[in-house]
């Protein structure tokens, strides 16, 4: 495989892990503990290395808590788009929308511009993942779209672009990418726990017990879709990686017909075929 190719390995393996990771919430309903056990397992994840990676630079604390704080906003705007809505409709949503928004971000702050086919390729993928958020129910209760659920959805996305750029800035600022992995996963549960200890006051206990083994797995999945992520962004532009990192909506949706028995259906077949062709676009094109 040469160097080219690693990028795309890196996303493709985080576009995988990052689908478990939300199955893995979704799956255990209760949202927003299951979310907590997840991070909390992301920062013990990296304790053992710790001492091995280079302390961030002195001006780059900055750069850390900007992306904590971008990354506290994505998570509660995921916690409500997941409690609110099927994993298939809000899920496609969160992450179809976000290599747009990285796009957009990345032109303005990390000063990226894709070429005319990449753009139309990344068009296109976008386009396809939005497709998965269609209902598939043929009755009019399953066809009505939760606007809640989609309003925080698109928040989601949002944040998925926030963090993109916010964080290839602050890995590319540090002496290797794994000192910010490092130190973004253990603070980074920190706002969602403390959130949990507030919501459950008295029964915090109790709803982590029901949550621990959907949290475990999703906690290690997170640890490696993100660590593979924030490798990648110092391979190849933000948005580009963002892109190919949304290739998770074809696996959220087969786990989702799976695990959680939610419609997959003929169109998402098709729409996950142009969300390959866009990719692809886009990496022949870079």
């Amino acid at each position: 495989m040469g160097p080219e190719f690693l990028p795309v390995a890196l996303c493709l393996m985080s576009a995988l892990t990052v689908a478990i990771t939300n199955v893995m919430v979704k799956r255990g309903g209760d949202v927003l503990t299951t979310r907590a056990v997840v991070a909390i397992v992301m920062g013990l994840s990296v304790v053992p290395l710790a001492p091995f990676v280079p302390l961030p630079p002195a001006g780059t604390w900055g750069l850390i808590f900007l992306s904590m704080g971008v990354h506290w906003f994505y998570q509660f705007c995921a916690i409500r788009a997941l409690h609110r809505g099927a994993l298939s409709l809000v899920f496609p949503v969160m992450r179809g929308l976000g290599p747009l928004a990285t796009a957009v971000l990345a032109s303005i702050w990390l000063q990226e511009d894709l070429s005319c086919l990449q753009t139309a390729g990344l068009v296109v993928a976008s386009l396809s993942i939005l497709v998965f958020a269609l209902p598939t129910s043929g009755t009019a209760d399953g066809r009505r779209l939760d606007r809640s659920a989609l309003f925080w959805a698109m928040m989601t996305a949002v944040g998925v672009g926030l963090y993109a750029v916010a964080d290839t800035r602050a890995a590319r600022a540090m002496e290797t990418p794994f000192t910010f992995i490092v130190w973004l996963f253990l603070l980074d549960w920190i706002g969602v726990t403390a959130v949990l200890l507030w919501q459950r006051k008295g029964r915090v206990i109790a709803s982590l017990k029901p949550e621990l083994r959907n949290g475990l797995v999703g906690g290690v999945a997170g640890a490696i879709s993100y660590g593979l992520a924030i490798y990648a962004y110092t391979l190849t532009d933000a948005a580009m990686v963002t892109a190919l990192r949304e290739t998770s909506v074809v696996f959220a949706a087969a786990f989702g017909a799976w695990l959680l028995k939610e419609g997959f259906g003929r169109r998402r077949i098709v729409a996950a075929s142009t969300l390959a062709a866009g990719l692809v676009l886009m990496q022949a094109a870079g």
